[in-house]
């Protein structure tokens, strides 16, 4: 039996849970505690921690260290959002918390904080072949994640988050109601929203954030209700106007709320509501889950060395980024194969770990995306398309792999000249050389898209490798652009390719 922590350092508030893996890896939560440090009052409206907010972290983070030596935490991880992302001075604070407990915080990115919430949730709920919209109301922002039978299709993040909201609210005029304030500022996110969930019918929606679990709760409580995991868009739009009437100090006093909470639920229900609208969902479930219990479970998974293979969360995203720029799919899903088969078929060559094998097929599925924007320079739009979408189940270092990768698929060799290039650590410019090679030439063998070779087999003889194609008619036109973009096989493996069929 193993004890484990996670942290989640959000804009409102700084959560701890502490959880034992009992049998068959399953986990048993035995602490749960929440801090009300808002960093996101300092970092939305001053660009960084103010040093009375920084010292009220450090003693919470104190405090979660001494309860986590009291349990035998034998690991612990902490992640920080949006306000930690955006305060300037979050690298100090992040050191100072760690000299002082030992405890290290890592600042990510919305779409591993969607990939850990999509986690926690596909705990608590059935997502299998389930078409379902996951709404995440935090202090900074707002995640919308629209998932299929269990995997992330897209997520969207939106500076929409209650704190940022409030800090908004009190520069800006006073003319209108507070409500009509944030109504306004919802609506420019709409047509995101809109445009996102398109016509899609969805089977589930999902609410998680401590201010909606606290409407499930007024939920059940003012309608007399029996459960508090669920809330109808019509008792919503009756909570929210019901709130609309009333001040902070009213709230506080009529619905039994604690001033953290009392200010921020109205923006956060008027979100919510607006979202649920557009998404056309009569109801939104509740299933008390939220970062810090994906966190958890994913550290649960590490542990037992039973985490899921990213490659059809990664595969469901990449095809999700193809079909959004209008890539031919065929073409790319035969390219990517090919590219797999040549990995496999030259291991002893280029001596990649097994992991590489992934970011190879999902640059090779990509790396025509390019041509939305324009066919010209090609390679370079589709770098540029990718580092602005990132793909759910890859680290941001994989991310830059694949990108490389794809951008590199055609003429221009790889160069420190480029800074896309030099910015990465030289064992990952390696990987980057060695998968371009393999994609050149995988891409070379559907250079007409007309899918005419029917096999590939690759071979080392004495100090050279042969690559024979199986296949229509006489392949001229692909041998011919495989003899063209063999160049680069040649120089990194120091080896000749010969090509024939």
């Amino acid at each position: 039996m193993q004890t484990i922590a996670a942290i989640d350092v959000g804009s409102n508030a700084i959560r701890l849970i502490v959880g034992r893996v009992i049998y068959d890896d399953k986990l048993e939560p035995i602490e749960n505690i929440r801090m009300p440090v808002r960093l996101g009052q300092d970092a939305f409206s001053h660009g960084q921690i103010r040093e009375e907010t920084a010292l009220l972290a450090v003693d919470a983070f104190t405090r979660f260290q001494k309860v986590a030596e009291n349990y035998g935490v034998e690991r612990i991880r902490a992640v920080a959002t949006s306000a930690m992302r955006e305060a300037a001075n979050s690298d100090m604070l992040c050191d100072r918390i760690a000299r002082m407990t030992g405890i290290e915080i890592e600042i990510i990115s919305g779409e591993e904080e969607a990939r850990l919430i999509h986690l926690a949730v596909a705990q608590a709920v059935n997502l299998k072949n389930k078409h379902a919209m996951l709404i995440d109301i935090g202090g900074g922002s707002v995640e919308v994640t629209l998932s299929q039978n269990g995997n992330i299709l897209s997520t969207e993040s939106y500076n929409m988050g209650t704190v940022r909201m409030l800090e908004k609210m009190r520069k800006a005029s006073a003319d209108l109601p507070f409500d009509d304030l944030v109504r306004e500022y919802a609506e420019a996110a709409k047509r995101r929203i809109k445009r996102e969930v398109r016509d899609k019918k969805m089977d589930l929606c999902i609410g998680t954030g401590g201010n909606i679990e606290e409407m499930g709760v007024l939920r059940k409580r003012l309608f007399k209700l029996e459960s508090a995991q669920a809330i109808t868009l019509e008792e919503l739009t009756k909570l929210t106007e019901a709130m609309s009437n009333l001040t902070v100090e009213e709230r506080m006093r009529k619905f039994k709320l604690k001033p953290d909470r009392a200010d921020v639920i109205l923006p956060a229900s008027i979100v919510l509501r607006m979202i649920a609208k557009e998404a056309r969902v009569p109801e939104i479930r509740i299933p008390n889950v939220g970062l810090k219990d994906g966190i958890l479970f994913d550290l649960a998974q590490q542990l037992g060395n039973k985490r899921v293979s990213p490659r059809e969360q990664v595969w469901t995203s990449a095809m999700r980024l193809g079909e959004k720029y209008q890539f031919d799919a065929d073409h790319a899903n035969l390219v990517a194969y090919w590219a797999a088969q040549l990995f496999d078929q030259t291991t002893p060559l280029h001596g990649l770990e097994p992991e590489n094998r992934l970011l190879l097929e999902v640059a090779s599925l990509l790396h025509d995306i390019g041509h939305f924007i324009s066919t010209v320079d090609h390679d370079k739009h589709t770098h540029y398309i990718m580092q602005a979408n990132p793909l759910i189940g890859l680290t941001k270092r994989e991310q830059e792999i694949v990108s490389n990768v794809a951008r590199y698929h055609r003429k221009v060799l790889p160069t420190v000249q480029d800074e896309n290039f030099r910015a990465l650590p030289p064992k990952d410019r390696s990987t980057v050389i060695k998968l371009s090679a393999l994609l050149r030439i995988a891409d070379a063998m559907d250079v007409s898209h007309t899918r005419r070779v029917k096999g590939v087999h690759i071979r080392s003889k004495k100090n050279k490798w042969i690559l024979s194609l199986e296949g229509e008619g006489t392949l001229s036109l692909e041998i011919w652009a495989l003899e063209k973009r063999r160049a680069l096989f040649q120089d990194v493996f120091g080896m000749k390719l010969e090509i024939e069929k």
